[in-house]
């Protein structure tokens, strides 16, 4: 979750910057935020086997 908030307050400082006209503040901001995304791994989770087992005798 703490990765979600960080990400959003990037996001919106970007906004701000852009909506007063610092257009290159804000795309610095938003290249910062795309580049620390794409250095975390995605950790991808093998499926869960959704067949029953039958019960051993």
């Amino acid at each position: 979750m703490k990765r979600f908030s960080e990400k959003f307050e990037k996001i919106m400082m970007a906004i701000t910057f852009a909506e007063s006209g610092e257009h290159e503040t804000a795309r610095d901001i938003m290249k910062k935020t795309e580049s620390a995304s794409a250095e975390r791994p995605t950790v991808w989770k093998r499926p869960r086997d959704t067949r029953r087992q039958s019960p051993r005798r």
